[in-house]
C-alpha cells in the first residue's frame, strides 16, 4: 500500500486529533497490532465494538473514502495523521456509500467493500472510538441499484428487484462478505438495521407500502399499522429511523421491544420535485436535511417533529451537524453558504472554492458535504482536493487536501 504525503495543509486542525491514547477503564484488553481484525462481539447483544488488532483512541479516528469513477482511482485520506492510502481500482463506480466504518462501491457488476479502519461505538454514557489496517472485506453481487444499511451487529442489502439479503457484520471485519441469509418479502425502500431488528417497507408494487419489522433471524414480529406513500430516503436517529414519504416523514421508534409509527407531515401536498427524497446528517444528530426542489433545502428536526424550508440559491449539496449549527449550503456558485436554520437568514459565506459545472448532477457523482463534531469536509472532483471547513468559525477553511486523483465519491468513515 502506497503512501502519498498530504500537501498545502493550513493552520486550525484540532491539537486533540493527533492524540491515540488508548484507553482502559471499563474496556477489554488491547493489542497494538493493526492488522487483520478479527470480530469479538455477537449479533445477539450490543457489541462492545473492540476487534483483535485494533487500536482504542481518545478521539473520533475519521478517514475519507474516495473514488473516481472514470479512472477507479481509490484513496482513503487519514484525518489525524494527514496521508493518504492507495487502494486498489474500482472503475465503475455509480454510487459510494458507507455505514460508519464499510465503504460501499456500487458498481453494475456488485458492489465492493472496503473496511476503511475507523468506527466509533457510542453505549450512550460513554464512546469508544477505533483504528484499524485498511482492507479490503469481499464483495456482494447486488450491484447499482444496491442500498447498503447496516449496524454493529448486521449488514442488509436491498437489490434493485426488492430482495434482501442479510449479512453478520462479523464476516465483514474478518474481510468477507460471508453467507447470507435472505430476508423474506419484497421491499420498496432500504432494509434498516435499527434496535436489534430490521425496519421495512414492504409492498408487492399494487399496494401502497407497509411497515414491517423482522428480528434478525427473518421472522416477522409486530409491527405498527402504517404506511409510507411513494418511499424516497431514510435515516437512523436517536429517535427512530425515518422514512421518506409523500406526505412527509415516517418516524419508527422502539420502546421496550414495541414499535410505534409518528407521521411528521409536510404543511401541504408537495410535487414529487420539491419532497425531501434522500437524507444527509451528522451521525448521531436528530436533524436532517434535504433538497427541498433546485432553490431550497428542507431542514427536518426530528425531537420537534417539525420541517423547515430553508431558501436558498441553486442547490448543489447540503448538509448540517445540528444543535444550533448553521445549514450548509454548496450552490452553484462554488461557494459554501451558512444559513441560521430557525430564520432561514445567510450567517456566512466563503469565497468560491470549487470550480467548473456545479449544476447538481443525476449520475450520483459530484461534491457532498461530510459532517462530523467539529468539522464539515467538501470534496472538490476538478480540482483534485478536499476541503476541511470549520462551521463554527464563520465557514473558516482549516485544511486543504491536495490529491493525485479526482475525488468524485466521498464519505466519511469513523463516525
Amino acid at each position: 500500500m502506497s503512501l502519498f504525503v498530504r500537501k498545502n495543509v493550513t493552520a486550525g486542525a484540532p491539537a486533540a486529533l493527533v492524540a491515540l491514547a488508548l484507553l482502559t477503564a471499563g474496556c477489554a484488553g488491547q493489542d497494538d497490532n493493526t492488522s487483520s481484525p478479527k470480530a469479538s462481539s455477537t449479533a445477539s447483544t450490543t457489541p462492545h465494538g473492540y476487534v483483535e488488532g485494533a487500536q482504542e483512541a481518545a478521539e473520533q479516528q475519521s478517514r475519507l473514502v474516495l473514488n473516481d469513477p472514470g479512472t477507479g482511482d481509490t484513496r482513503v485520506l487519514d484525518l489525524i495523521t494527514g496521508r493518504t492510502h492507495e487502494e486498489p481500482l474500482t472503475a465503475g463506480t455509480t454510487e459510494l456509500t458507507t455505514d460508519g466504518r464499510f465503504g460501499y462501491f456500487h458498481t453494475p457488476d456488485g458492489t465492493r467493500v472496503l473496511d476503511a479502519g475507523t468506527w466509533t461505538v457510542d453505549h450512550g454514557d460513554h464512546v469508544h472510538y477505533y483504528r484499524a489496517a485498511i482492507r479490503d472485506a469481499g464483495r456482494f453481487p447486488a450491484g447499482s441499484g444496491a442500498r447498503v444499511r447496516g449496524d454493529a451487529a448486521v449488514t442488509a442489502v436491498t437489490g434493485e428487484d426488492g430482495r434482501a439479503t442479510i449479512h453478520r457484520r462479523a464476516d465483514l471485519e474478518e474481510g468477507r462478505a460471508g453467507s447470507p441469509r435472505t430476508l423474506p418479502g419484497t421491499h420498496a425502500g432500504a432494509v434498516v438495521p435499527y434496535a436489534e431488528h430490521l425496519l421495512t417497507l414492504t409492498g408487492d408494487g399494487n399496494s401502497t407500502p407497509k411497515v414491517a419489522v423482522y428480528d434478525r433471524e427473518g421472522g416477522r414480529v409486530a409491527s405498527p399499522d402504517a404506511t409510507c406513500e411513494d418511499p424516497a430516503g431514510d435515516a437512523v436517529t436517536r429517535r427512530g429511523v425515518v422514512f421518506g414519504c409523500a406526505d412527509g416523514a415516517l418516524l419508527i421508534h422502539e420502546d421496550d421491544g414495541a414499535f410505534t409509527a409518528e407521521r411528521i407531515p409536510y404543511d401541504r401536498d408537495l410535487p414529487a420535485g420539491e419532497r425531501a427524497s434522500s437524507f444527509r446528517h451528522r451521525a448521531g444528530s436528530d436533524t436532517l436535511t434535504a433538497p427541498a426542489g433546485h432553490r431550497a433545502v428542507w431542514v427536518l428536526d426530528v425531537t420537534e417533529r417539525a420541517w423547515t424550508r430553508v431558501e436558498t440559491g441553486p442547490v448543489v449539496a447540503a448538509n448540517t451537524a445540528g444543535e444550533g449549527s448553521p445549514l450548509l449550503v454548496l450552490e452553484a456558485d462554488g461557494a459554501l453558504h451558512g444559513y441560521d436554520i430557525a430564520t432561514g437568514e445567510p450567517v456566512a459565506r466563503t469565497e468560491r472554492l470549487l470550480t467548473g459545472d456545479l449544476r447538481a448532477g443525476t449520475d450520483g457523482h459530484g461534491p457532498v458535504i461530510e459532517v462530523d463534531r467539529s468539522r464539515a469536509y467538501l470534496n472538490d472532483p476538478e480540482g483534485s482536493r478536499v476541503y476541511e471547513i470549520d462551521y463554527n468559525d464563520s465557514l473558516r477553511v482549516a485544511r486543504t487536501f491536495d490529491l493525485d486523483m479526482k475525488p468524485a465519491l466521498m464519505v466519511e468513515t469513523g463516525r
